[in-house]
C-alpha cells in the first residue's frame, strides 16, 4: 500500500500513511475542509426545513 499523501510505501504504525508527517498532513486537509463528502442536499435546503422544537 502507497501512502496517499506522498506516494511512498506505508508504514504499519501510521498506516495507511508513510509518517506522521502525512497523517498530520491529511488530518490538516479535512480540517480546514480540503475534503468534503458530497450530499444531495443543497445551501438552501436548510432554509426549507421547518424549525426545530424548543424546549420549555
Amino acid at each position: 500500500m502507497t501512502c496517499p499523501i506522498c506516494r511512498k510505501p506505508s508504514h504499519a504504525e501510521y498506516r495507511p500513511f508513510c509518517s506522521r508527517r502525512c497523517a498530520e498532513v491529511d488530518l490538516g486537509r479535512w480540517l480546514t475542509g480540503a475534503y468534503a463528502i458530497p450530499t444531495d442536499e443543497g445551501e438552501d435546503d436548510e432554509a426549507e426545513r421547518p424549525p426545530r422544537p424548543t424546549e420549555d
